[in-house]
């Protein structure tokens, strides 16, 4: 009588790929609260950093009140769109390059400041709002102005050294959903300062109400400067 001894090289191996999938079980679901965790973070982060006042905020209800609600949807749109691509670049590694050069850092902080004080003066020396279209930046002056300026960089900087996980997912995949995320978080809180420049145009009839807004507006853009240069 012949005895059919198991292959003990197969047994091994079934052993050895329930041993991995086991694994890689145990890794999937340690993994996925911490991603959910980082996620809720990321959309805290960001919308910290959208809410408070600076220069695009600034710009948005400068625009709100001169364009009214619907007519600055695009500029709106322009900041988040030209945030979302700042964000997914930096988090492909091109915020290190650009952040660890001193000439490259120098010219964005001469272009931006250089731009809003363009806009600081144009925005006091504007009349009425019905005649002061002109002065707001449209949605691609809106994303361009997010690449000239540091804090922006230097947001999107913090946010990928501290939201990306190895363990999520390629460099690319990760650059695309923070980039996504930031859009989706930015709209609403730009839509709070836009509404709230819509608002105030309801509100300031004279002449002599939206002067004294615009160089209120004008003001901020300009204290903008000091801090983007130091």
């Amino acid at each position: 009588m012949t005895l059919v001894r198991p292959c003990r090289g197969h047994s091994r191996s079934d052993h050895e790929r329930a041993r991995r999938r086991t694994l890689h079980d145990r890794r999937r679901r340690v993994a996925r609260p911490v991603i959910t965790q980082q996620l809720v973070a990321f959309i805290a982060f960001t919308a910290a950093a959208a809410a408070t006042p600076g220069p695009s905020n600034t710009l948005l209800a400068t625009t709100g009140a001169q364009r009214g609600l619907l007519r600055g949807l695009p500029a709106l749109f322009g900041a988040s769109a030209g945030m979302a691509t700042l964000m997914a670049v930096v988090t492909l590694g091109l915020g290190t390059v650009i952040l660890e050069s001193p000439l490259l850092v120098t010219v964005m902080r001469v272009c931006g400041a250089a731009f809003l004080c363009w806009l600081a003066w144009r925005t006091a020396t504007a009349g009425h709002f019905a005649t002061a279209h002109a002065i707001s930046p449209g949605f691609w002056a809106m994303a361009a102005f997010q690449w000239i300026n540091p804090k922006a960089w230097l947001i999107c900087a913090a946010a990928a050294a501290t939201f990306l996980n190895p363990a999520a997912g390629s460099a690319v995949g990760q650059s695309v959903e923070l980039g996504i995320t930031f859009a989706a978080m930015t709209v609403p809180c730009f839509l709070l300062w836009l509404v709230f420049g819509a608002v105030l145009q309801r509100l300031l009839h004279s002449e002599r109400a939206a002067r004294a807004f615009n160089i209120a507006m004008a003001a901020l853009l300009a204290t903008s400067v000091i801090f983007l240069i130091l």
